[in-house]
């Protein structure tokens, strides 16, 4: 079982002084969501305890190597020196290194609009409420739909978003369930359904959303159509 987060917890951590461990900072479009096409600093933090079977980021799932350490200070630092008012956490699992959550609301409170891409493993309740969690369900095609943490479908707000990495049929049906089970067409900003690269056409999938009149958004990852979908850094 996961260990997940505590409010005790997290007000020992200094998030400006905590060492993270980064597999990367850089400034590109963001190419998922409902802000996809807008400028974006990413915050991409090394190390996650989930193996999807589909995952696109595998440079970025070990703890132990290829990333670097850096201060909060130096994270944000780094982010200021892009110019740019939006920032997303993303991984790795970023929830998986606590101090993240102090340095998420740090630069709430600097005025950023920052969003969190999390696998939904780990807790989110804790996280400031400005932040914009962006909740990453996973479906049976992924193999690591049991370590789904479902109260995290029970505290989302209007302004989060919801996606489903769908790779077939069974995957479709079983996100219909969950979005059903959970209101979440209702409750959250968005619900989107991405076709898993390669793998799920998105002819297809655009087909059934129409075909059963789904309230959700087909996402297609910008960035991988714009640049190689296998280069780093964008």
């Amino acid at each position: 079982m996961l260990r997940q987060p505590t409010q005790e917890a997290l007000a020992s951590i200094d998030p400006l002084r905590e060492s993270f461990y980064v597999s990367e900072i850089f400034y590109s479009i963001q190419g998922e969501g409902t802000r996809a096409g807008r400028p974006c600093v990413f915050v991409r933090l090394q190390g996650c305890a989930l193996r999807c079977s589909w995952c696109d980021t595998p440079y970025a799932l070990h703890r132990r190597r290829g990333g670097e350490w850096m201060t909060g200070e130096e994270i944000v630092h780094r982010v200021r020196s892009y110019g740019c008012g939006f920032v997303e956490f993303t991984g790795g699992e970023p929830l998986e290194q606590w101090g993240s959550f102090g340095l998420m609301q740090i630069l709430c409170d600097e005025g950023y609009t920052v969003a969190v891409e999390t696998g939904g493993h780990i807790a989110i309740e804790l996280l400031d409420a400005r932040v914009i969690r962006i909740v990453d369900v996973k479906c049976p095609s992924s193999r690591m739909s049991s370590l789904n943490y479902w109260r995290n479908l029970e505290v989302l707000r209007g302004h989060d978003e919801v996606k489903f990495v769908l790779a077939d049929r069974r995957d479709y049906e079983w996100a219909c369930g969950v979005m059903e089970r959970y209101r979440l067409a209702e409750r959250v900003a968005a619900v989107l359904f991405s076709p898993a690269f390669g793998l799920l056409s998105p002819r297809q999938l655009a087909e059934w959303i129409l075909q059963d009149r789904l309230p959700v958004r087909l996402q297609l990852q910008l960035h991988k159509y714009i640049w190689d979908p296998n280069q780093r850094g964008v």
